[in-house]
C-alpha cells in the first residue's frame, strides 16, 4: 500500500468514479473502454478540478482517435457536464462491482 501525500498530510483514498456519455449515446465499446482506462491526467489538489481535466483529455484524444464516434455524439459532447463519485473506504473492489451490477433491482 502505497501512501500519497502533500506539505501537510499523508493519506490513501479510493475512489469510485462513474461518467456518462452526453445524453447517454451509445459510443464506448470495448476498444474504446481500453483506452480510456489507459488516458492519464495529472491530479492536483481539488478533486473536481482533476476529473474535468480527464474528461477533457479523454474526450479530446477519443474523437482524435476514433473519429466514427463523432457521428453518434450530440453536437461533438463525449461526456455529460456531471458525474458521480463516491469514496469505497478501501472495500475490495468485488463487493464495489456487485453493488453497482445491482443498483435498479428489487430487494
Amino acid at each position: 500500500m502505497e501512501l500519497d501525500n502533500n506539505n501537510h498530510s499523508v493519506f490513501l483514498m479510493y475512489y469510485h468514479l462513474v461518467l456518462v456519455i452526453k445524453y447517454r449515446r451509445k459510443v464506448i465499446d470495448d476498444v474504446i473502454s481500453n483506452r480510456l482506462k489507459e488516458i492519464k491526467a495529472h491530479p492536483n489538489t481539488q478533486l473536481s478540478k482533476f476529473i474535468n481535466a480527464y474528461k477533457s483529455a479523454s474526450s479530446r484524444l477519443i474523437k482524435k482517435e476514433y473519429r466514427q464516434i463523432r457521428s453518434c455524439l450530440w453536437e461533438e459532447n463525449f461526456w455529460s457536464r456531471s458525474f458521480c463519485i463516491l469514496t469505497t473506504g478501501g472495500a475490495p473492489l468485488e463487493v464495489i462491482k456487485r453493488y453497482i451490477e445491482s443498483q435498479g433491482e428489487k430487494l
